[in-house]
């Protein structure tokens, strides 16, 4: 019979160690897991270590290709500022030698203005002194003031077309300085300005029309930008009305001389 209290050697007792035995089974079943954990980690560092790799060489490369793209961009920057800079440089040049061109017909033109006033205003003189001499003889002077008196009224209608060509150019300067009118309706009096003075007998006596050319060239000055007063604009404008207002005076006598000639 089998001895109830010694159990056969199951699987389900451990093995028995023989005497002087110091490990076992159980010490090799712990060291293939460990062994396994320490392959496991060093393969997840290695592969940790490969992308690590791979991302940093990945960066370099598009730190590297966006710098390389901004110094581009830069350089490109750098030329299109140059050239802008020189552009601008040879057109501020184009328009100081405008300006200069301006200044220089501008002044020269006053010069000649003022030459001819003064002679104008010498010839004057010289008529006024004509005239006292034949105010003070009898029939010559009742034929100088007859002459006068019809040439007088002449000269109102002169002096009255005058004023209307000042308000056309103090309207066509405003219009010239303002920054919302549009540039046709300047063009538009221009053009009426030029049409009179080429029809108006006075005018044509006058020689107006290319003293209106020479105005719609050269005077472009305006008064600072709070100005409301149309007498503000202008320069030139101004030279050639007071030219014109003395060659009036001018003309009046010397319509009265050619007229006492011919009644001689």
């Amino acid at each position: 019979m089998n001895n109830l209290n010694e159990p056969p050697g199951w699987n389900i007792l451990p093995n028995r160690r023989e005497p002087g035995e110091e490990g076992g089974r159980w010490n090799y079943a712990l060291l293939v897991p460990m062994l396994g954990l320490a392959a496991f980690r060093w393969i997840w560092t290695r592969e940790c270590q490969k992308e690590i790799e791979k991302e940093k060489n990945e960066y370099y490369r598009k730190h590297s290709s966006l710098q390389k793209d901004l110094e581009a961009k830069y350089r490109d920057t750098i030329t299109e500022s140059r050239r802008a800079v020189a552009h601008l440089e040879l057109e501020l040049e184009k328009e100081r030698n405008r300006t200069l061109s301006y200044r220089e017909a501008l002044v020269s033109q006053s010069r000649k203005l003022v030459e001819e006033r003064r002679s104008l205003e010498q010839e004057q003189e010289k008529l006024e002194k004509e005239k006292q001499v034949l105010l003070r003889s009898g029939a010559a002077g009742n034929l100088y003031q007859s002459c006068l008196a019809k040439e007088e009224e002449w000269q109102k209608r002169a002096n009255a077309l005058l004023k209307e060509f000042e308000d056309g150019l103090k309207e066509r300067q405003e219009i010239y300085c303002s920054l919302v009118v549009p540039r046709s309706q300047r063009l538009e009096i221009e053009k009426n300005l030029l049409v009179k003075a080429a029809t108006d007998p006075v005018a044509l006596d006058l020689h107006m029309e290319s003293g209106l050319k020479d105005i719609f060239k050269h005077d472009n000055y305006c008064g600072n930008l709070l100005n409301r007063s149309r007498s503000q604009n202008g320069r030139l404008m101004w030279l050639y009305l007071r030219y014109w207002e003395l060659a009036i005076e001018l003309q009046k006598f010397k319509r009265v001389e050619k007229a006492m000639l011919g009644k001689r």
